[in-house]
């Protein structure tokens, strides 16, 4: 067996292959954007085999800058952006339309569709989602309808829908596996998590044959090989991506939580082997599926969170590289009374709002673009403290701290105010690339690399802790300002 472990992580943005060895430390790492689509207002769209072709180039990148071979890999892990839908032809095995990411808000009036006949009840109940265009089942839908012929070829057998980790490892393997794993599969809105089987309620609903979907299997077991270089290699983990860095966090037993400080952010608290029903609008989902035990999380999911910078840089040209955005919020006192809420797609947990857009309150004529940086800074903070706000009434546990990782949590302004107003101490880990340690993590236990669950929580390392430092009275004025801009930004489209 090879020493190394090679997790393949598909983001929305970029893809990544990172090579780790047994002591978990990061060998190696190549990245690679590519290309967002946006065809209409609120479409995101992903062309699949760019999404293909630059996973497998990072994959071949990193084994050369580390000067590896195929053999020296014990086990591949990976991870994926969920919800993101894919559907191509088993026989061509090319797409029969771009990926329809998770950001896209097109099927808002299909979901509205399943609500007035009367399925919000039964999706809550048995997915553990609420009714949203931001889960894979109504995207589905949409392909099948839009594309002439893919409702006959999903019904004769010959169309796959996978979320990302099933298009990949269907490449992966040759056309061999049509799989994905628990938690990938608990984010369709198609998946009965207390079952553990799709759902052919809402398959009927929405005439989705069943022919198209993918086994479900373990977040930890051998799927199928690859050939690397020569080399027959076992994929041996997936896990989606919040869902790996849970893992990667080592959140194994119930009460622990992490934030993942992403494109989006990503609240998860780790609640045992029972599901604990949301009254907050958080979501109940699979965190991970071993040796046939399933253990589930509640989530909370924020649209736009390290994207509100892209944004900054890219489309209002107030940075030129996104770390800069630390050193400008450090450059004014505060905001100015300015309140960023970047609604971009829509506003997720808790509030749940399709039609939310973004809009910037506050502005005065004394407004400089400094304030604007620290504002969508804060934003950031804003929305996971509404986060941890809700999982703490659903749960009647209080966090106790909360581990932070992704892109975004190298930024050490932003960590601290977080803390500040959570009144809760952040921990960041020495590795920040948790969710690919996740898949590697699954990957690795898979194969014997790792003996148990133990042996992993014992390997966790902090790098650095903050600590609140805000009086009350400021963070309820605070919040109390941010929940005002809120107010402001919700049921803004036209629908």
């Amino acid at each position: 067996m090879g020493d190394y472990l090679l997790a393949l992580d598909q983001g929305t943005t970029s893809s990544r292959a990172v090579v780790f060895d047994r002591t978990q430390r990061i060998v190696g790492m190549a990245q690679k954007e590519f290309t967002q689509h946006y065809p209409r207002e609120g479409w995101v769209e992903h062309d699949a085999m760019e999404i293909w072709s630059s996973q497998y180039g990072v994959m071949m990148e990193v084994l050369a800058q580390c000067g590896l071979t195929g053999a020296d890999i014990a086990a591949i892990g990976i991870t994926d952006q969920r919800e993101t839908t894919i559907l191509w032809d088993r026989e061509t095995g090319r797409p029969i339309h771009n990926a329809i990411v998770w950001q896209c808000r097109r099927t808002a009036p299909l979901v509205d569709d399943l609500l007035a006949r009367g399925y919000g009840d039964h999706i809550r109940a048995v997915t553990g989602l609420v009714p949203d265009a931001y889960f894979s089942a109504t995207k589905i839908r949409w392909i099948l309808d839009h594309v002439e012929g893919a409702q006959a070829m999903a019904e004769e057998g010959r169309l796959l829908f996978g979320t990302v980790d099933s298009w990949l490892l269907w490449n992966l393997t040759g056309g061999k596996v049509h799989a994905t794993d628990r938690t990938n599969a608990s984010r369709t809105m198609l998946y009965d998590i207390h079952r553990l089987r799709w759902d052919p309620v809402l398959l009927e609903a929405l005439d989705i044959p069943a022919a198209l979907l993918p086994e479900v299997r373990d977040s930890s077991e051998i799927y199928g090989y690859t050939d690397l270089q020569g080399a027959r290699v076992p994929i041996a983990g997936i896990a989606g991506d919040q869902q790996a860095a849970l893992f990667g966090q080592a959140c194994f037993s119930p009460g622990e939580a992490k934030n993942t400080y992403g494109t989006g952010c990503f609240l998860l608290m780790n609640t045992g082997s029972v599901p604990c029903a949301s009254r907050n609008g958080l979501i109940t989902t699979i965190a991970s599926s071993l040796g046939g035990k399933v253990q589930y999380a509640l989530e909370g999911s924020v649209f736009v969170g390290g994207a509100v910078i892209q944004w900054l840089r890219d489309e209002m040209r107030f940075l030129d590289e996104s770390r800069e955005a630390e050193k400008y919020a450090r450059s004014v006192p505060d905001t100015g009374g300015v309140y960023l809420v970047p609604a971009f797609t829509g506003l997720g947990a808790p509030y749940w709002d399709m039609y939310a857009r973004g809009c910037l309150v506050g502005l005065t004529r004394g407004t400089k673009r400094e304030h604007i940086i620290r504002a969508a800074q804060e934003s950031i903070a804003y929305q996971v403290a509404d986060l941890a706000a809700a999982m703490e009434k659903d749960t009647g546990l209080q966090l106790t701290d909360l581990k932070a990782d992704g892109g975004a949590s190298r930024d050490a302004f932003l960590l601290q105010f977080q803390a500040d107003i959570l009144d809760r101490p952040v921990q960041r880990p020495v590795v920040r690339e948790t969710t690919a340690l996740g898949a590697a993590l699954l990957a690795g236990l898979a194969v014997g690399v790792w003996k148990d669950l133990d042996e992993l929580r014992a390997s966790w390392r902090r790098d650095a802790l903050f600590t609140p430092d805000m009086a009350p009275d400021r963070r309820e004025t605070l919040l109390r300002g941010w929940h005002k801009a809120v107010g402001r930004s919700l049921d803004w489209a036209e629908h």
